[in-house]
């Protein structure tokens, strides 16, 4: 089979070209494609900044609690893990073009909500338990002898997971695929507010009412105050639970407001960018 004569020829680079004009036509058509290439970079930048200025005024915090990190990856692998639950579960209906179908079963939004929460939560268990029973023989450190307080903030952090991953949801089902990356994007631009891996004094004064109005920081402080001082914030886990009683019904509000949007416009039967 010999190549077609208007294609054996001609200039490589413009065929080159003309395939590298499409992806930035596609890039520019899609503003979250374009928010993602700055994205990431800047969220390490200051992450790992914060972390720096932490350590280097409080050297001996690795040695007081030598846990606190493996615990603070473990909760924030688990609020990670909530919204992905959420987001890519629902994605993988649109993937599949089974979104306009799963509704004639017939299933009501508020159910899909309450489905999606619960696969979430099947989900995160598989990915976050083996990873924390497998830390006990690796660094011998068990996240489990936190006890009951344990079970509050896996609860605190998955239900903001939660919150993050029916917005994404929602924005996705308005917006079309094109937005599918926030399912992974949006979740970090919460982790430097949220003092994972340092207190929310590490923050400039001025960031740090905008942290505390997340749940996440006071599950965060109260597992630091756990590990470190042997003693359980209420105060802390009831604004956490406050917080987290308001975002969620707002984000399920969200979510259901899309839905609405979207069967008014067609856009269930509609799933591409």
């Amino acid at each position: 089979m010999t190549a077609h004569p208007a294609t054996a020829g001609g200039n490589p680079f413009r065929r080159m070209g003309a395939l590298v004009l499409r992806n930035l036509y596609l890039v520019r058509s899609s503003w979250p494609r374009v928010i993602e290439m700055a994205y990431w970079p800047t969220v390490q930048m200051i992450i790992w900044g914060f972390i720096t200025k932490f350590f280097l005024t409080h050297s001996s915090w690795l040695v007081e609690a030598a846990g606190a990190l493996i615990a603070a990856v473990l909760l924030w692998d688990t609020m990670f893990r909530g919204n992905l639950g959420v987001a890519v579960s629902f994605l993988e209906e649109m993937w599949s073009r089974n979104l306009a179908q799963i509704f004639v079963a017939p299933l009501r939004p508020w159910e899909l909500v309450g489905a999606l929460t619960g696969i979430s939560l099947i989900r995160t268990l598989i990915g976050v338990v083996p990873a924390a029973v497998l830390a006990i023989p690796l660094y011998d450190y068990s996240i489990f002898a936190m006890g009951l307080p344990l079970l509050a903030f896996f609860t605190n952090i998955l239900v903001m997971g939660w919150s993050v991953g029916l917005v994404v949801a929602g924005i996705v089902l308005r917006f079309g695929l094109g937005a599918e990356g926030l399912a992974w994007l949006a979740i970090f631009a919460f982790a430097p507010l949220s003092g994972v891996y340092y207190p929310i004094a590490t923050l400039p004064p001025w960031l740090q009412p905008v942290a505390w109005a997340l749940p996440s920081s006071y599950v965060f402080e109260g597992m630091r105050a756990v590990l470190f001082d042997g003693v359980f914030r209420w105060d802390l886990f009831a604004w956490s639970v406050g917080l987290n009683a308001l975002y969620l019904g707002l984000a399920a509000a969200f979510f259901l407001g899309m839905f609405r949007v979207a069967r008014h416009r067609g856009l269930l039967l509609d799933v591409g960018e």
